[in-house]
């Protein structure tokens, strides 16, 4: 018998002072068996970096061609592809085709590095691809099947809350 993912609901609370977005959002997302904790906390990251109120989470790991977090217009045009981990180049060539801009997370800093070393090169042809490493050790202790967080960016600072915990988040645009 499979494994079913686990759902999470998350209210969370944005204030981005950086670009003016002060928004409350309310979001099921769905933990794939595979997925770490912290993987699926580096996704709410990511959402909370780059709210709008058109940015949704896909069906990501369960279907190819799909990246897990994107923003379309009423047109249903691509205009924000959002993936995580490192991603092979292929498929950020597709995503910068599909897209207007793309942005990929990566988060575990060793296998990162290592990663963008490798694909720098390549990478770099990509005029609306941007890169970040996120660092946000310490942030599954914000982890709930009912998760209220705060989320506080400021001169590209953040911060992620619960009632009980404030976890410091580093995002480092890679060059």
């Amino acid at each position: 018998m499979a494994l079913s993912a686990s759902i999470h609901k998350v209210s969370l609370n944005i204030a981005d002072m950086d670009r003016q977005y002060y928004q409350e959002h309310e979001l099921t997302v769905a933990m794939h068996p595979s997925e770490t904790e912290f993987r699926l906390l580096v996704r709410i990251i990511a959402f909370a970096l780059n709210a709008h109120e058109h940015l949704v989470f896909t069906k990501g790991l369960a279907v190819d061609g799909e990246p897990e977090l994107w923003q379309k217009t009423l047109s249903d045009e691509i205009e924000v592809w959002i993936d995580f981990g490192q991603v092979d180049e292929k498929r950020i060539r597709k995503a910068c085709g599909r897209s207007k801009q793309v942005c990929i997370y990566t988060y575990q800093a060793r296998k990162s590095s290592i990663w963008w070393e490798q694909n720098r090169q390549k990478l770099s042809r990509h005029a609306n691809l941007s890169v970040f490493s996120i660092d946000a050790e310490g942030v599954e202790a914000l982890l709930d099947r009912h998760m209220k967080l705060q989320c506080i960016i400021d001169d590209g600072a953040m911060s992620l809350s619960d009632e009980t915990n404030s976890i410091s988040v580093t995002v480092t645009a890679l060059e």
